[in-house]
């Protein structure tokens, strides 16, 4: 039975919070519990499906889970909240106030970048601001950095605006918007795009990293993605107080409100398929759930591998997704000092003496370099709270191969740690730091593969390439299986949380509310 029969042949549907005893619907399994499947099974459950979320995990959240250790809280994944208003939206879809659940704060500067020779450039919002720092270090890209400016404004109208949430399921679709890629050159990497507008070696760099914020590489990742610069421009950096684990808890909440379910530790074993369409969602403890839609927040290509036979995928073949490119991996070290910083920024990029040349061997060599660059996270200097009085807590982010380059991490992932840290005890930076640790956690792209059940270990699924993106990309709706969907990293529009967040509302062209009937 396709999903337009089950929707028009349903007479009710579950009420939503304070509207009365709901009345069965279509039943609707969301598998995973990152932000592309709280905002998925959200927007399902006030469209009328009864949505059960599947978190396989013993707390909601998926990349963005939350440890607790020694009073320290600590993100586990995303900590940068870009374009808001889209929480604003789905809450307003749940009939909702998104303030009642939690509170997003603007960050500034936005990022602090710290070159390796000692220069300093505040990434900001504001414009004048922004060009001044531009100024101090070559004046004469100023002029540039504004026809820069310009040409994102021009890919955000279109790539963002326009196609965000726009389904790529036809190669039709394509087709369409083929014209608008090639007049903003969309094939010309990111770095090479920023370098034809500035002239200064660290503001290239400055003006280039964002990719890999999404997994992308600078070098090759489609000049498409230069609209995150100015889609921060427009809604700025912002962090939800308590923790981007409180904005999880707070769309938890919110999807309960209006009728939701979730389960925790529960993992789904298959995606039963019958008669060329979803049947049920069986369970690793043996349970089944019947679905007419299922929704895939999980990793696109262990979906298709794990949860369908073989049988059911004439496109997402085992031998296809092997050879899809894969996005890089990261490590992460979680860990909290007895003492505070207070001259440290919320987010700081602490780049190496390399950046080309580590690039490549992140994405091509798949080696793990002498040097590296850095992604410090404190999220203390916002909201103390997070750590004990008086201490402070971070996490600190190293770009590293995924699991194809071979490394034993279980057997350097103490020293490459302890590198690290020690790479970060300078004055400007948190001094001493050994010395004041209080506890500390590691994640290694093993455990992305084992905790997260990440192909390859990849952090953010698929490469940001323009032959991975857009129709090129794992489509929203299957093509394999009736009434599968997917959502977040690994489909379209991407990584990142403005990504995965619209993701779900791709899904609104194939499933519709549900009609109610007179007195429902």
């Amino acid at each position: 039975m396709s999903i337009e029969t089950v929707v028009d042949s349903n007479v009710d549907s579950p009420a939503r919070g304070g509207d009365g005893p709901a009345r069965p619907g279509p039943r609707a399994v969301v598998i995973g519990s990152g932000f592309g499947g709280l905002a998925a099974a959200i927007r399902l459950q006030a469209k009328g499906y009864a949505t059960t979320i599947l978190e396989m995990r013993d707390k909601p959240g998926g990349r963005a889970y939350v440890y607790e250790d020694e009073g320290f809280v600590f993100d586990a994944g995303p900590t940068i909240i870009t374009v808001p208003f889209l929480f604003d939206e789905l809450a307003e879809v749940a009939g909702k106030r998104l303030g009642d659940y939690v509170s997003i704060v603007p960050c500034d500067p936005y990022y602090r970048i710290y070159f390796d020779d000692g220069s300093v450039f505040d990434y900001v919002g504001d414009p004048d601001r922004f060009e001044a720092e531009i100024r101090k270090f070559n004046p004469d890209d100023v002029d540039g950095y504004r026809r820069f400016v310009e040409y994102t404004r021009k890919v955000f109208d279109r790539a963002f605006t326009d196609l965000a949430h726009h389904s790529f399921h036809s190669v039709w679709e394509m087709a369409k918007v083929a014209p608008d890629l090639m007049r903003l050159r969309a094939e010309v990497p990111v770095f090479r795009r920023v370098s034809q507008f500035i002239t200064d070696p660290r503001l290239r760099v400055a003006l280039s990293f964002e990719p890999l914020l999404i997994g992308g590489n600078p070098l090759r990742s489609s000049s498409i993605y230069a609209m995150i610069h100015y889609l921060e421009k427009t809604w700025g950096v912002h962090f939800a107080m308590g923790g981007t684990g409180a904005l999880v808890d707070g769309l938890v909440r919110m999807f309960r409100d209006i009728g939701g379910t979730i389960e925790l530790g529960a993992r789904a074993e298959e995606i039963e398929v019958e008669r060329g369409g979803v049947r049920a969602v069986r369970l690793a403890d043996g349970r089944r759930l019947e679905a007419d839609v299922v929704v895939s927040n999980g990793d696109v290509a262990n979906t298709y591998r794990k949860l369908i036979r073989p049988e059911h995928r004439r496109k997402w073949t085992d031998r296809r997704l092997e050879r899809m490119r894969y996005a890089m991996s990261l490590f992460v070290v979680y860990f909290g000092t007895d003492r505070t910083y207070e001259h440290l920024p919320h987010h700081a990029i602490i780049l190496g003496p390399r950046y080309e040349g580590l690039l490549r061997d992140i994405f091509d060599r798949k080696v793990v370099a002498d040097d590296f660059s850095l992604y410090l996270h404190t999220p203390t200097r916002t909201d103390p709270c997070l750590a004990p009085p008086g201490c402070e807590g971070f996490y600190v982010l190293s770009p590293v191969p995924h699991l194809g380059g071979g490394q034993d991490w279980d057997a350097i992932k103490e020293q490459y740690a302890d590198r690290i840290l020690a790479s970060l005890e300078k004055d400007h930076l948190v001094p001493d730091l050994r010395k004041h640790l209080v506890t500390k956690r590691i994640f290694t792209p093993k455990d992305f593969e084992t905790q997260l059940d990440a192909y390859m270990g990849s952090a953010f699924q698929f490469e940001p390439v323009l032959t991975q993106s857009a129709w090129f990309r794992p489509h929203n709706k299957s093509e394999d299986v009736e009434g599968l969907f997917f959502v977040g990293a690994g489909t379209h529009p991407g990584a990142g949380l403005p990504g995965v967040v619209s993701s779900a509302k791709v899904l609104d062209r194939w499933l519709p509310p549900v009609a109610r009937t007179e007195g429902a």
